[in-house]
């Protein structure tokens, strides 16, 4: 099947639509979090439930943060490129390289250029300053769906839900470290996929009018079930944040086990429930933005 300019038409309009709508969640996101005090309790709350059995995981989050590095993250996105470009598709590999360089540069310039209010919800680390977006949950997204655009429609699905696991994994683990809050690994991930659409947007202007897209390589199954349980997840997380809201009044270290352990795991959920939704909508369109046949 070829595809005309009415169907490239509609995945551009597919991706200006996803790019504004993560555009608009990370304001909220950021708005709630770091501007509304209620906001600013919650994050503090699932922080503050690292610290239950958090001695029984240390080795193995330190082994994943520590793993991404600057070096690291240059070595991968070289052999990103290389994929793409030993496919052929010297776009693509603009594209991929274009995507993890432009979120991992524009969190960092948000991280200094956004500013954490002070309403008195977490004294311990009121002097550190902002910390969304996470820098390493954004290597992580970013890394992830860059390998779903360059890899072949035979293992892209796989790749999706193992890339979608992985950088929710670097999500938890810095919760789990202490280094980030929940909304922080959120925030990240909704930067890749604004970045994500934007390299879409990208590939489809430089794609032949001739290019073949083949039906099966929608993975539309795939991205049903990581959308679902994305779904299902930032639910619980609702749900786990809806009740603790009742607790508001009182200060995060004083609250007992339980209420920090259902902030932490409540987090944590929202964690990896935003990254399978912005996986699972990047999946949606990838067969269109890399056709099997260039033209």
């Amino acid at each position: 099947m070829r595809v005309r300019v009415t169907a490239r038409g509609g995945t551009a309009v597919w991706l200006v639509v996803l790019a504004l709508i993560q555009a608009a969640a990370f304001i909220a996101v950021w708005q709630f979090a770091l501007h509304v005090e209620v906001g600013q309790w919650i994050d503090t709350v699932a922080l503050t439930g690292n610290q239950i059995g958090r001695n029984h995981i240390d080795e193995p989050v330190d082994r994943i943060l520590n793993a991404m590095s600057v070096v690291s993250l240059l070595a991968v996105t070289v052999m990103i490129g290389f994929i793409a470009l030993i496919r052929g598709r010297i776009a693509l590999a603009v594209a991929a390289t274009l995507l993890i360089a432009g979120a991992n540069v524009t969190t960092q310039l948000l991280k200094y250029g956004l500013t954490r209010p002070d309403y008195g919800v977490d004294p311990e680390r009121m002097y550190v300053g902002n910390s969304l977006p996470s820098g390493h949950t954004t290597v992580a997204a970013s890394v992830a769906v860059a390998l779903v655009l360059v890899l072949p429609p035979k293992v892209r699905a796989f790749a999706a839900v193992i890339g979608a696991g992985y950088a929710a994994t670097a999500g938890v683990a810095t919760l789990s470290a202490g280094w980030h809050r929940p909304s922080d690994a959120v925030a990240a991930f909704l930067v890749v996929g604004v970045w994500g659409a934007l390299a879409g947007l990208l590939l489809l202007v430089t794609q032949r009018e001739r290019a073949e897209v083949a039906a099966g390589d929608a993975h539309r199954r795939t991205a049903l079930l990581l959308g679902l349980g994305g779904v299902l997840a930032l639910a619980a997380c609702a749900l786990a944040l809806w009740w603790l809201v009742s607790l508001r009044a009182t200060a995060p270290a004083e609250l007992p086990r339980r209420p920090l352990f259902v902030g932490y795991a409540g987090g944590a959920a929202g964690i990896a429930g935003s990254m399978a939704v912005v996986m699972a909508l990047m999946l949606t369109a990838v067969h269109r933005l890399v056709p099997r046949h260039q033209g």
